[in-house]
């Protein structure tokens, strides 16, 4: 890594949108310095031309489905019957098509902007069940994916041991599952970090994970302090069952085994009653809206805005990545709103780029990620303001034009750790992104 000077044209800081930013960046991949009103660009800067903004954080992966986008929309059908195709996809991966399939899906996220990526990753073993040499291949596999697509990851290492309240995983998941919560515990404390990695841990939801076990999970992230994500009341089916089994909802299920806190973060959180609400929202528990999945899967508008003022910090995440598009996630986010209760403007522009980056790095563990200022991590992404989508707006609505008209096409810059990974809207590191998304889909399709 090389020190760097970048000038902006514009840049979102603390202060609002700001003209002619330059931001310097140290051989350590942090930014050394920036400074306001440079109407050009100094000597040997690299320029940055539109919107510059903190890179974003996909909060919530699962980097497979990518293989599934077109193929699911066709036809009718509910989450479940969503589900079947996403096992049979499931079911062909090996640690070699997962990494070429990553590594594609991961560049994709790159030409969007994202410089970190929450992998919520539960495809751990050989089909029906058996380790791999190494039982941590499929992880490393997406861990080595990240590097090359020159995004940071944060593997949420998932456990998954039942296929409902009381029952053995099918035979779709018996690959996901390590038998207990102890056997998970120790597979996963055998994977390492690095400065482009973070390792934290992931209940799949409360119909995977059998209640006496959930805190077994919970006990291994918060003795290394590391991020906790899970899903949360997806389906009213699953809250039913939940009720039926332990008398509890899914979040006071989780409360009660102590699973909820301000290093979790609950994935989607649809279905909730006023007191789940409270519950996460006074415990701190952040919140990962994923609008585009969310909408595909015919889930429903989850109360994102209930949840925010109750206390919970929101972040965003493309999940099934029925499209990457963390500015269409942000978009979403308000404008679900805005159909769920006829009003307007919940939140400001500026207020949904932060669920979209410093949020979002938050709740990957990237705490020194998501702002431009002097010592954060040098990860920042600029958006055109000359788009057919964009033009035509003085550079004090940048903002706004950024998460109301803008998409990932308008993406032309990436840089992650002070490193050129997206330049003028080409990635640096893999060569033509569509043709290795195409190849690699073929491979998991079968």
């Amino acid at each position: 890594m090389t020190a760097q000077t970048y000038w902006a044209e514009h840049a979102l800081l603390d202060t609002g949108v700001e003209p002619g930013v330059v931001i310097e960046t140290g051989a350590d991949g942090r930014i050394k310095a920036v400074r306001r009103g440079a109407a050009a660009p100094p000597s040997g800067a690299v320029t940055l031309r539109g919107l510059t903004l903190p890179g974003l954080a996909n909060a919530h992966s699962h980097a497979f489905h990518r293989a599934l986008r077109g193929a699911t929309q066709a036809g009718e059908g509910t989450f479940w019957t969503w589900r079947d195709v996403m096992y049979r996809v499931a079911d062909n991966l090996t640690p070699d098509n997962y990494f070429a399939l990553a590594r594609a899906a991961y560049a994709e996220m790159a030409l969007a902007g994202i410089t970190s990526v929450g992998e919520f990753h539960y495809v751990h073993h050989l089909a029906g069940g058996a380790r791999y040499d190494n039982p941590n291949a499929m992880g490393e596999a997406l861990i080595a994916a990240a590097a090359e697509a020159g995004i940071r990851i944060t593997l949420l290492d998932t456990c998954y041991l039942s296929s409902g309240f009381g029952s053995e995983p099918n035979k779709h998941q018996r690959r996901f599952s390590d038998g207990t919560a102890e056997r998970w515990a120790e597979r996963v404390s055998a994977l390492k970090g690095d400065d482009n990695t973070r390792i934290g841990a992931a209940i799949h939801s409360v119909r995977a994970v059998p209640a006496e076990q959930l805190a077994t999970v919970a006990a291994w992230a918060q003795e290394r302090d590391a991020p906790l994500h899970l899903h949360l009341s997806e389906q009213t089916a699953e809250n039913d069952a939940c009720v039926e089994a332990h008398g509890f909802t899914p979040t006071a299920l989780l409360s009660h085994h102590g699973v909820l806190g301000p290093r979790t973060t609950a994935v989607h959180a649809t279905h909730l009653t006023p007191g789940d609400i409270r519950l996460l929202g006074h415990s701190g528990t952040g919140v990962c809206m994923c609008p585009t999945t969310e909408r595909d899967l015919a889930d429903g508008i989850g109360p994102a805005r209930a949840l925010q003022e109750a206390g919970s910090p929101l972040s965003l995440g493309s999940d099934s990545h029925a499209v990457i598009d963390l500015l269409e996630e942000a978009r979403a986010m308000e404008l679900d709103e805005r159909l769920h209760s006829r009003t307007r403007g919940h939140w400001t522009a500026v207020q949904l780029l932060r669920a979209a980056t410093a949020d979002g790095h938050a709740a990957l563990g990237w705490d020194g990620a998501g702002r431009i200022e002097p010592g954060a991590l040098a990860d920042f992404t600029a958006v055109a303001l000359d788009s057919v989508r964009t033009a035509g707006q003085p550079y004090a609505l940048a903002a706004e034009t950024a998460v109301f008209a803008a998409s990932a096409a308008d993406v032309r810059d990436t840089v992650v750790g002070g490193r050129h990974v997206v330049r003028e809207g080409t990635h640096q590191l893999v060569a033509h992104v569509p043709a290795a998304l195409a190849e690699s889909i073929a491979a998991v399709r079968g």
